[in-house]
């Protein structure tokens, strides 16, 4: 079971806090040290979100229940059609997150995480975006995934992947366990950014010869960072930025198939907060009973 090193959290002068983990897979030194790539995982690098699939995974354990993952994929649908109408607020998604995480242990998350990637997340990897990311690879550079979810998932992804690291949201940790507490914000718009800015100045990466790959038009200000911007399995506005500048576009969807796969991840991306809430009342009633 690889592990990853541990995570490493910068805060730039504007008070910006970003944290990333490198897996145990990455070398010491890449022959091209001053270029990487940056891939969204949700829609991107597989089919639908990973914290769904999470969630599902832990539904299939009897941490949560079918009727809980129907309720909290309902409220995070609401959520995120409030969130569109005032955008910028991102203070319920925050107390989403410290509902998560509290009172978890760090080796229970990555045990689990590797667990259901294997049975959930591995087949609805996409196979032409883990391609372009081998790419990467085999020239010689850093591939780094940068999900909203805890970087401790993240990096479980990519060490699965065969990849670098993640940049993820990171917790507050103490003893081994998540304090329910964020360290900086949620890795989402242009937060994703402003982390990808500080992992170059701390690893000497040269942004203009860095590539970013993402699904949606949120990641638009980490796409505008790099050097190379790449659309894959677009969203309309997405499509149409990317037209509008000249970006590469690869969609790997066919047909129906690519409507539908975004059902669920809209309907349920960030469901994770909600379930493991409830995962760990009922773990809690158990205990007590």
């Amino acid at each position: 079971m690889a592990r990853s090193r541990k995570v490493t959290v910068s805060t730039d002068a504007e008070g910006h806090t970003a944290g990333w983990a490198e897996t145990d897979l990455a070398p010491a030194t890449a022959p091209d040290s001053t270029a990487a790539a940056f891939f969204d995982v949700d829609n991107t690098m597989m089919q639908g979100a990973s914290i769904y699939w999470f969630a599902r995974g832990l539904a299939s354990r009897n941490y949560v229940t079918t009727s809980d993952l129907a309720r909290f994929a309902w409220q995070q649908l609401r959520f995120r059609l409030l969130a569109r109408e005032h955008a910028g607020d991102m203070s319920l998604a925050k107390e989403a997150a410290l509902a998560f995480v509290q009172g978890w242990r760090v080796d229970e998350v990555e045990r689990l995480a590797e667990e259901i990637f294997d049975e959930m997340m591995a087949p609805r990897i996409w196979a032409g975006t883990h391609q372009l990311a081998r790419g990467h690879l085999g020239a010689g550079q850093r591939v780094w995934l940068v999900s909203a979810a805890p970087v401790e998932i993240g990096r479980v992804i990519a060490a699965r992947l065969g990849l670098t690291g993640a940049i993820g949201t990171v917790a507050e940790i103490v003893d081994g366990a998540y304090t329910g507490r964020l360290v900086g914000d949620l890795m989402h718009g242009p937060a994703k950014a402003e982390a990808v800015t500080q992992l170059a100045a701390v690893e000497g990466l040269d942004l203009t010869r860095c590539a970013a790959y993402s699904d949606s038009a949120n990641d638009l200000p980490l796409l505008r960072t790099v050097g190379r911007a790449v659309a894959v399995n677009p969203d309309g506005g997405l499509l149409r930025q990317a037209r509008l500048h000249g970006w590469e576009v690869r969609d790997f969807r066919t047909g129906r198939r690519a409507v539908k796969i975004a059902v669920p991840s809209t309907a349920a991306a960030g469901l994770v907060a909600g379930a493991v809430t409830a995962g760990l009342a009922l773990q809690r009633r158990r205990r007590a009973d």
